[in-house]
């Protein structure tokens, strides 16, 4: 059933959870879209971090406990834990690639995404694209 998930990133959580974020109702419109579709969502636990901290820093406090409290008790997102293998490949995809500016949480999520043969993200990230994946926010 992984070819029926779709990543979320953090630049998809923000879309979703800030209605000042330029690409919300993109955002919304398009996870709106595809529960009708019937597909759903799935996540790591370093884009919840990710998230989590933005929210704090952009925000407040209460939006990040409030987001980490919706993460916790939603069905609607799958969490995939980075184990110990997932990590080293992580750290070795981001050593293989210099030349990008890809960071180590986009390099856990594309780990992520290539083990469960995942193909769309909900993101506006570019990096996405340059690892092979489609950024369901940057059309």
């Amino acid at each position: 059933m992984a070819a029926r998930e779709v990543f979320v990133d953090t630049a998809g959580f923000l879309a979703l959870w800030d209605a000042s974020d330029e690409h919300h109702r993109a955002a919304v419109r398009i996870k709106n879209d595809l529960v009708t579709a019937g597909r759903s969502f799935l996540t790591s636990d370093y884009v919840v971090d990710e998230s989590a901290t933005l929210l704090l820093m952009r925000h407040s406090h209460r939006a990040a406990a409030d987001f980490l409290e919706t993460i916790e008790k939603t069905s609607a997102v799958r969490i995939e834990w980075i184990s110990p293998d997932r990590f080293r490949a992580a750290a070795s995809l981001f050593r293989r690639h210099h030349d990008k500016t890809w960071s180590f949480t986009d390099c856990v999520s594309f780990v992520t995404m290539r083990e469960l043969q995942l193909r769309d993200a909900l993101t506006t990230d570019r990096h996405f694209t340059q690892a092979g994946f489609i950024p369901l926010l940057a059309r």
